[in-house]
């Protein structure tokens, strides 16, 4: 398992960076647009489609990226439909289990992956409009989070954060992720020379996307736990799917790239 781990990374790593930092405009809204319909592609089958759902729904969240695209206005209007969507997603996971009648049938799942998946893009396509910077620095929270709260959860974890949803997650590994995103966020004001107002500003959206981060894993927790799926799909070999590498990015990105659209002016955004 560690071989085929490392062997995926190996392959998979420089194509994300390129296509990452490497693209931009079109080709790079191309290159996020095939990954996110990948990840539709695993949702279906998260969703309980069978194979002709599961080309369809992918052709269909293509299609309606393919038409935000063409109309500027409608990428922002998506981070706020995104918005609400996860103010919905933290009640699913705060009464899971007793909610799922809401949202079990296939369809409603289908429509659940509509509200993850285009906001994600958009914000994507949205950060990388300005730069390098801000999108490395939302990469970085996530994984920074990621990183930090398994350590302090298998170090310190002793109260569950939604047993009923991923047991293996408690608040100190919570804090641990917020602990070192804060450390991040120190590092790159330091790096971009803010002032102490700024790297206030910084900090508090920082926790905040930190915070959703961990909501965005916990949804697709869910969703795996519903449909009795461990992993999204096998095509990362050792790494599960698509969607099992970005859950947190679904939510971080979207709520990132809104916070600072609409309140970051002060950080030469």
């Amino acid at each position: 398992m560690l071989k085929q781990r490392l062997l995926t990374a190996f392959i998979l790593a420089p194509l994300a960076l390129w296509g990452l930092f490497g693209l931009e405009g079109t080709y790079f809204a191309v290159f996020t647009g095939i990954v996110i319909g990948i990840g539709a592609w695993e949702w279906a089958r998260l969703s309980g489609f069978k194979l002709s759902g599961q080309l369809i729904f992918p052709a269909f969240i293509l299609l309606m990226l393919y038409g935000i695209y063409q109309q500027s206005e409608r990428l922002e209007e998506a981070l706020w439909l995104g918005l609400v969507w996860w103010l919905v997603a933290l009640f699913f996971v705060i009464t899971y289990p007793g909610t799922t009648r809401i949202w079990r049938c296939p369809p409603r799942r289908l429509i659940m992956g509509i509200f993850i998946l285009i906001p994600a893009w958009a914000g994507f396509v949205l950060l990388r409009e300005q730069g390098w910077f801000w999108l490395l620095y939302v990469l970085f929270i996530a994984w920074t989070a990621d990183v930090f709260a398994y350590f302090a959860g298998r170090a310190f974890g002793k109260h569950k954060l939604a047993p009923a949803v991923s047991p293996g997650k408690s608040w100190e590994g919570v804090a641990g992720g917020l602990v070192g995103t804060s450390l991040l966020c120190t590092g790159a004001s330091l790096y971009q020379n803010f002032s102490l107002n700024q790297f206030g500003l910084l900090l508090i959206i920082t926790l905040i996307v930190t915070g959703v981060s961990v909501l965005g894993d916990l949804t697709e927790s869910l969703v795996k736990r519903e449909s009795g799926m461990k992993d999204s799909s096998q095509l990362l070999p050792g790494h599960g799917g698509i969607m099992d590498r970005i859950d947190s990015l679904t939510s971080a990105i979207p709520v990132f790239t809104l916070l600072m659209l609409n309140f970051a002016g002060e950080l030469a955004w």
